[in-house]
């Protein structure tokens, strides 16, 4: 019980510590380039910035505005937890923006478009690794991607199409198209906020010298592997001969390695690679040889 106290104080500091961070990190990036320089992102971020700039209302109160909707629908979507910390996320933003004033870093547009991006999206990442978002979008996206059939990604895309098009109407095709350069500097910055520089990729590999590249990834690169009985089946009339399939997670700097390694024992081998975007537990951390 003791133990399960300690837990769940330690992940609320270790919360509450990424949404604070994730709240002044993403404030400084919205005051110090985008604001100044009326530039917009994609999202329920881009929305407010592009309704501050075209109206005399003040940012911090269309950040709350704006993202009301999707403060509901994450209670009835994700969760109650998730929908408290959210609320609490995006009302810390908007008295940060309201009470912290940081100075303007510069009126260069491209160093505007990246940098404010950049601060923008290690906020979202920040609050997102804290288990909450300020900004909304994602939440919508997961909400219409259930009733429509179609991926949280395309939902997205559509919503920040029709934000730019609106900013070329309303503010200028040069700015929609710096701002698009925001947004895109902004959601890489979030992918690896969330996924770090360790990013994990999962190996299948199918091959007859099974037993020497388990030696290899496991003596000379070190990491864990786990090995599944399959049977083959392929060509007309198909085979099933057993063999041995390897599985194993390595790091995105450790894939030219890993082919080369295969490549020295066995050409022919079948790789399938995919992007892993957490992991938990298990032997996932190189041992030392």
């Amino acid at each position: 019980m003791d133990n399960s106290i300690s837990i769940t104080r330690k992940t609320l500091l270790k919360d509450t510590f990424f949404i604070v961070l994730g709240i002044f990190t993403a404030a400084f990036g919205l005051e110090s380039f985008l604001l100044p320089n009326s530039f917009i992102d994609g999202g329920a971020t881009g929305i407010s910035l592009l309704l501050t700039t075209t109206s005399s209302l003040p940012l911090y109160a269309l950040i709350i505005f704006v993202n009301i909707p999707f403060m509901i629908l994450a209670y009835k979507v994700i969760g109650r937890i998730f929908a408290i910390k959210t609320t609490i996320a995006i009302l810390g933003l908007s008295l940060v923006l309201a009470f912290v004033h940081f100075p303007e870093v510069t009126q260069d547009k491209l160093l505007v478009a990246v940098f404010g991006g950049f601060f923008l999206g290690a906020g979202i990442g920040l609050s997102i690794r804290g288990g909450s978002v300020l900004d909304g979008t994602e939440v919508l996206a997961i909400f219409l991607s259930r009733k429509l059939g179609t991926t949280i990604g395309d939902i997205i895309i559509l919503i920040n199409i029709i934000v730019f098009i609106a900013a070329a109407y309303l503010l200028s095709i040069e700015t929609a198209l710096y701002s698009m350069l925001t947004y895109l500097a902004a959601s890489k910055t979030l992918d690896f906020v969330i996924d770090g520089i360790e990013e994990y990729t999962g190996v299948t590999i199918i091959s007859n010298a099974s037993e020497e590249i388990r030696q290899m990834i496991t003596e000379k690169m070190g990491r864990g592997i786990t090995i599944y009985k399959a049977k083959g089946g392929y060509g007309t009339t198909g085979t099933r001969k057993e063999h041995d399939v390897l599985f194993t997670i390595i790091t995105r700097l450790e894939i030219r390695k890993l082919n080369i390694e295969i490549s020295k024992i066995d050409a022919k081998a079948f790789v399938v690679m995919h992007r892993i975007n957490d992991t938990r537990g298990g032997m996932i951390k190189k041992r030392s040889l």
